[in-house]
């Protein structure tokens, strides 16, 4: 079954996509990779999802705009990839409501009707609020996808991804969360972000304000827990410093509090993926403070570093069609595993696979 996967993440600068063929066979699935692709926001629909994002305010009628206009730039991207059979859409994040370290509610904007209407094919979407309302926090998802990749691989292993935030799943005991940043501030201050580092390699990092950052609450808190730019906003940061030690600091901050993750489960080997591994800046100076722990790319075992969440969502269409969960209790706090997602029919009578009786246990990618 071919399923494409569409998402934008949490730096909003585009619409990532993945076809994979997916077929099971003696509880190992496996993965055809037929397409990747990523379709840029238009700068004007960039900018509106930008003012939307917190702190700023926004009113209903922007919020239906802006879930129209984003649908359509799903729609757009979903027709230029290659056929395929069901659609699966994270649609964008426009706020993630945690109070008391609980999720009480997520939003994620791009209205499939729209996708459906435009391809004809079924579609399914909503995907996170399933999980939140079985008391979990809707995040992060992709762990699901994390302890598959991690099966059979030797040591104490993990899965980062540096995304607009960055996310650690652990395989032993399967647990998963929001470490914070990983390039959200860093792109807030050298926008649109920081190409190859060069900025975070010219500055110097500010001890000072380092220390200050770190003593961010959300640190302390155990998981499972989870963040985003309701939190880490554009302006978390205020400093008078030059620009390059500015980057230099945020880049530090986050390889800081990756790093200190990493140790505190003792990790022999950590598989990275996302626009964060593209910065050789934040990759070194995460290097350097974790020289005991192997760092691999996903690419090495077959997942495109910047597909990595796309194919995720790809596999996530596949579970919900075949009536499988696509979530991980231990992972989000949810109180039992959940087949994820809404499906919204295409152009013809839904039509989905016989149900599964057993989940995978293991998938390979080729």
């Amino acid at each position: 079954m071919r399923v494409l996967g569409l998402i934008s993440g949490t730096s909003h600068d585009g619409i990532d996509s993945a076809v994979v063929d997916w077929s099971l066979d003696g509880g190992v699935l496996t993965g055809t990779l037929v397409h990747t692709g990523e379709r840029p926001y238009e700068p004007g629909l960039r900018a509106r999802i930008v003012a939307a994002l917190p702190p700023n305010k926004i009113d209903l009628g922007e919020v239906c705009a802006l879930d129209t206009l984003i649908g359509q730039a799903f729609a757009e991207a979903a027709a230029e990839g290659p056929a395929a059979d069901l659609i699966c859409s994270h649609g964008q994040t426009l706020f993630h409501w945690v109070e008391g370290g609980r999720v009480l509610g997520t939003l994620q904007l791009g209205q499939p009707a729209w996708i459906a209407e435009r391809t004809g094919l079924p579609v399914v979407s909503d995907v996170r609020v399933r999980d939140v309302a079985a008391g979990g926090q809707g995040a992060p998802l992709v762990s699901y996808l994390d302890l598959l990749l991690m099966a059979g691989l030797p040591g104490r292993t993990g899965a980062l991804n540096l995304g607009g935030i960055a996310n650690l799943t652990v395989r032993e005991p399967a647990i998963a969360y929001d470490t914070g940043p990983a390039c959200a501030l860093v792109d807030a201050a050298a926008p649109p972000y920081d190409k190859d580092g060069v900025l975070g390699a010219a500055g110097t990092v500010d001890a000072a304000l380092l220390a200050e950052l770190l003593a961010e609450p959300y640190y302390a808190k155990e998981p499972p827990k989870s963040t985003g730019k309701e939190l880490f906003t554009p302006g978390y940061v205020k400093a008078d410093l030059p620009q390059a030690d500015l980057v230099a600091t945020l880049t530090a901050l986050t390889a800081e509090t990756v790093a200190a993750e990493i140790r505190r489960h003792g990790l022999d080997t950590v598989i990275v993926s996302g626009g964060g591994v593209r910065n050789p800046t934040l990759m070194g100076m995460l290097r350097a403070r974790v020289p005991d722990t192997r760092l691999v790319t996903s690419d090495e075992l077959g997942v495109p570093t910047d597909a990595k969440e796309a194919i995720a969502f790809s596999l996530f269409g596949w579970l919900t069609a075949h009536g499988l969960p696509s979530t991980v209790p231990s992972c989000t706090g949810a109180s039992g595993a959940r087949v994820l997602g809404t499906v919204t029919p295409g152009s013809g009578p839904l039509a989905l696979p016989e149900p599964l009786a057993v989940a995978p246990v293991a998938i390979r990618f080729l």
